[in-house]
């Protein structure tokens, strides 16, 4: 059937603009071209995905669990309707005719242009081994192949990732993290050899290692067998590793079969100028599939001059492409590493090396004449922007030598590490956000054209828009520029609004607003329903200030806390019974036995918080696994939950030779006295009977350490991601004034943190000193933050699930009676 080219629409004398590839470089050409002249032309992208433009560098990330597919999104449809493209997404086009000047879409449709730009990127290449076609072998390319993975971690079992690059031990990490036991294949001696020099790639092997990953250098694949699918990888000195996954990730190629066959010059990719124009002056290129001048390209920078280039050439600018210098900064596996130059020595060159074992940090800079000839950083890579910047410049760095290991904010600093002098005394051609090709200048401009917020310049130069690494060095270049105007305009709670948390509360309070939409509507959202950010903080906002009045909208929680249950990644969810101190008996060991027989739960597992965790439940079954659980006086350990998690504790001067006081018993009533409680974000706490500090009191919100004389009480502490050791709040000589100083911190926590800030990064925004002047000098305060904390817990929350019985009825008042004012603090 022969297909007719769609006209051109009445009254629309514009040129066309064909871009076939809805990738990162296809779509950023176009955003450079919307910015130079945004009527020039008519524009419409096709994409073999069936999505929006997306960010290929974050698919890792999403793999592990670490980002949404929403979080990785560049351009959303409204990016595409608002500038008038029309994008044509999962519909490949596999021809172009040169001649008509059309194209041919694989649904049939054929479009006529009046300048084409093929951005079709790179294909992975799969290494020609038997077994290679075998169900379950994949690359790790788009989300498509990140879906597959996912699948296949679902159901568990090994995974074979050929390839000891980037990409591969992106995929190993996330696929560990999922729960698959993972082995790296790598033919080289050295992970990441284009990037690392031998020391540094001994260094993450041995990282990757501790996280249970088995990494084999050297390897050499022989063959993929299995008979309806992948069953094992055999190497060629005979290993055979189980697989029921392989993930294919050794390396790219320009993507040049359709411009090879449209009749274009093709050598290693799409042969084009310095303005991306390809063998036919009405064809363009950018991107992986490109060569220009014998080079081809698979880091962004390079992809983004390009872009640069393609645009002023479409809008007659003067500008053309010359290919710089590159530098390689990364997140491996949650591992930083940054490489640049020619660090392979050579005649003349010498070798500058800060190795550091325990913090694994290992520094390699290579100088010759005096100058930075190449770079290997490992552990830290703040510095890997001046390293770059003082090799592409050529600059010398004889003055600073015996400073320059030790980073730019000492060297710069005359022996005094000044980390804002570091960045102010970088040129403006240093890039900053390696992800998206932002340098120092174009920031600063952006800046001074309005973007006084973190958030404004992402938006405007995505800057710190990708994977956040450099998002302190442009607060940095914020305050640099703007001075205390930064500080002006706080984080607004979302999108919907020009308010932040802190503005919000306050208004809620001073307008005594009683309901969601009361709030919307009174401060102007520009939303009418608001979205899945600002909903449950203003829902946590009104049940703080409004206890007993205001009714907890369900449909405003996470699922977790609507469902009251963890969610888990294959669909189950896991339930945790609350266990008063880390403290149990034969009725409830039994009823746990029980509800796992009976709903057939496949694991049930030890908590860090002393509890046990029933997975695998079905969610039509948790009404039914909570009756049971109840039936033994077990309520809900609020796992899931913006709330009290635990109270840990060791057994105390009950039972140890070492303690100093009754921890289990303490431990158990502030449990039952603070549980139920909605907080800004988790909330947990410990004690420990003495300085030993077995229930690890000091990375708890709120730890308890018992002495001889008292209770040391601390603030604080976080044993997540970020590690943070408490700050000790004060000390204290009874039970009762723990007991009393405990509800009072929760309660300035509860009122005064915003939603999603944990008791860490609060205390380090207002400082230590703040929360203490509020707890300790004034009694009287303290004692009515206390009796606030009381009041709500009057109308907190008790079982989810409503189906209490005589055994599970919570004890509101006895236990709230013991928060009793008491006397001056220690």
């Amino acid at each position: 059937m022969k297909h007719e080219p769609i006209p051109r629409p009445a009254g629309d004398t514009r040129d066309h603009l064909i871009v076939i590839g809805n990738g990162m470089a296809g779509c950023r050409a176009v955003e450079e071209l919307l910015a130079r002249d945004p009527a020039r032309y008519r524009v419409t992208i096709f994409g073999a995905e069936p999505l929006v433009n997306y960010n290929r560098i974050m698919l890792s990330p999403v793999l592990a669990g670490e980002k949404t597919f929403d979080e990785i999104v560049i351009n959303g449809r409204d990016w595409y309707d608002g500038n008038g493209i029309t994008l044509v997404s999962g519909d490949p086009i596999i021809a172009i005719d040169r001649d008509a000047r059309t194209v041919t879409a694989r649904s049939g449709i054929v479009m006529g242009y009046d300048r084409l730009l093929i951005a079709t990127g790179s294909d992975p290449f799969i290494i020609p081994v038997p077994g290679k076609d075998l169900p379950g072998v994949i690359s790790f390319r788009d989300m498509k192949d990140v879906e597959h993975m996912l699948a296949a971690a679902n159901r568990g079992g090994s995974a074979v990732v050929i390839g000891g690059g980037l990409l591969g031990l992106e995929a190993a990490h996330g696929l560990s993290l999922r729960g698959m036991k993972v082995t790296v294949l790598h033919i080289m001696p050295t992970l990441m050899e284009r990037q690392l020099d031998e020391a540094a790639g001994w260094l993450l092997k041995t990282a990757l290692e501790a996280r249970g990953q088995t990494i084999l250098t050297g390897a050499d694949t022989a063959a993929i067998v299995g008979e309806h699918h992948v069953e094992a990888v055999h190497l060629k000195d005979g290993t055979v590793i189980p697989a029921d996954l392989v993930v294919m990730a050794v390396g790219i190629r320009p993507s040049v079969a359709l411009a090879r066959e449209a009749g274009l010059d093709v050598g290693r990719g799409i042969r084009v100028d310095d303005h991306m124009v390809t063998s036919d002056p009405a064809v363009l290129a950018v991107g992986e599939c490109v060569e220009h001048d014998g080079q081809v390209y698979g880091l962004v920078a390079p992809l983004w001059d390009m872009c640069r280039a393609l645009a002023d050439g479409l809008t007659d600018a003067p500008s053309g492409y010359r290919p710089a210098a590159t530098s390689t900064k990364l997140k491996v596996a949650g591992l930083d590493v940054f490489s640049a130059g020619d660090f392979s020595g050579g005649d003349g060159a010498e070798d500058i090396v800060l190795r550091d074992a325990s913090r694994g940090i290992y520094k390699r800079l290579v100088v010759k004449d005096d100058r930075i000839v190449g770079a290997v950083l490992y552990g830290d890579t703040a510095d890997g922007g001046w390293y770059f910047d003082l090799l592409r410049r050529g600059d010398s760095v004889a003055a600073i030598r015996d400073a320059l290991i030790f980073g730019q904010a000492f060297a710069s600093g005359g022996g005094v590490a000044d980390p804002k002098a570091a960045v102010a005394a970088l040129s403006d051609t240093a890039e900053i956000c390696g992800c998206n090709g932002v340098t120092k200048g174009q920031i600063v401009s952006c800046i001074a054209k309005g973007a006084h917020s973190l958030d404004t310049v992402r938006a405007t130069c995505k800057a710190s828009a990708s994977c956040g690494s450099c998002t302190g060095l442009v607060e940095t270049l914020l305050a640099l520029t703007l001075g205390d105007e930064v500080e002006a305009g706080p984080k607004t709670m979302c999108k919907c609004t020009s308010f932040g948390h802190d503005d919000v509360r306050r208004e809620i309070v001073a307008q005594g607003m009683r309901s969601i939409p009361e709030v919307m509507q009174r401060l102007h959202w520009s939303t009418p329903d608001g979205c899945s950010s600002c909903r449950p903080a203003l829902n946590y906002y009104l049940l703080c200030a409004l206890p007993g009045e205001y009714v907890d909208d369900q449909q405003s929680r996470f699922v977790n806390e609507r469902l009251h249950a963890n969610i888990q990644k294959d669909g189950t969810y896991s339930v945790v019974p609350r266990m008063w101190g880390g403290l149990t008996s034969p009725k409830e060991l039994r009823a746990i036995a029980d509800v796992v027989e009976k709903f057939d739960a496949p694991m049930v597992k030890v908590t860090g918080g002393q509890r046990l965790d029933i997975f695998g439940i079905r969610k039509e079954d948790l009404p039914a696994v909570w009756a049971d659980l109840n039936a033994a006086g077990m309520v809900s350990g609020h796992a899931y939950g913006k709330s009290l998690r635990t109270v840990k504790t060791c057994v105390g001067s009950e039972w140890c030779r070492f303690g100093t006081q009754d921890s289990t018993g303490l431990g158990v009533r502030i449990e039952r006295a603070t549980w139920g409680s909605w907080m800004p974000h988790k909330f947990k706490i410990a004690v420990s009977g003495c300085p030993r500090n077995c229930a690890e009191a000091t990375i708890k919100d709120f730890g308890i350490v018992c002495v001889d004389s008292g209770y040391e009480l601390h603030v604080g502490g976080n044993g997540g991601i970020k590690v943070r050791v408490t700050d000790l709040l004060c000390k204290v000589a009874t039970e009762a004034e723990a007991m009393e100083m405990c509800a009072a911190f929760i309660q300035l926590y509860r009122e005064e943190a915003r939603y999603l800030e944990r008791t860490a990064p609060w205390i380090e925004r207002v400082g230590l000193a703040y929360v203490q002047s509020r707890l300790l000098p004034d009694v009287q305060a303290r004692a009515d933050l206390a009796a606030r904390f009381v009041y709500s817990q009057s109308f907190s929350q008790d079982d989810p699930w409503a189906a209490r019985v005589a055994g599970a009825e919570r004890e509101h008042h006895a236990p709230m009676a013991r928060f009793q004012p008491v006397g001056e603090m220690a």
